[in-house]
């Protein structure tokens, strides 16, 4: 088995870990290139020239980028993995600004803290994707605040 085999068969098993059985082999195709740390390990995941995900130097897991999201967002049925906003918050979250706590209309009950989720408006329409700074029953409780620190929303495009 070469090297990127392992890393591909790796990387599969890390993202069916962190967002469900069988989405590893969605989110990273045959043909999937590495960007490699200068330790050798797997930075970040290309898929025809774009970049699908990044690993986090800290645990290992992944950030999505748009492209990675649309990915998941597509196989995953109904809320799962995602953080449902008001429309009066949805342009400003699609332009990358932060999830606030009064925005959010719904919430996968599943997550925790930490963890990357999807951004979504009622219609389910992907609006960004980002990391998830409370638990779901803390957003629920509290009035004000942030909810998710989201990395990159579709109509910002900062990251290629």
């Amino acid at each position: 088995m070469n090297c990127d085999r392992k890393r591909l068969t790796r990387v599969r098993m890390i993202a069916d870990y962190q967002f469900g059985k069988g989405i590893g082999k969605e989110l990273f195709p045959e043909g999937a290139t590495f960007q490699l740390s200068r330790t050798k390990r797997v930075r970040q995941v290309f898929h025809s020239g774009k970049r699908i995900a990044t690993a986090r130097a800290k645990d290992g897991f992944f950030t999505l980028s748009i492209e990675g999201a649309s990915i998941i967002h597509r196989l995953l049925p109904g809320r799962k993995l995602r953080v449902v906003i008001s429309a009066e918050a949805a342009p400003f979250v699609e332009k990358g600004k932060t999830a606030f706590i009064k925005h959010v209309v719904e919430i996968d009950p599943e997550l925790r803290a930490g963890e990357e989720v999807l951004v979504t408006d009622e219609a389910d329409r992907l609006l960004a994707t980002g990391q998830l700074l409370l638990s779901p029953a803390e957003i629920l409780a509290l009035d004000s605040g942030a909810a998710v620190d989201v990395r990159v929303g579709i109509a910002s495009k900062k990251e290629e």
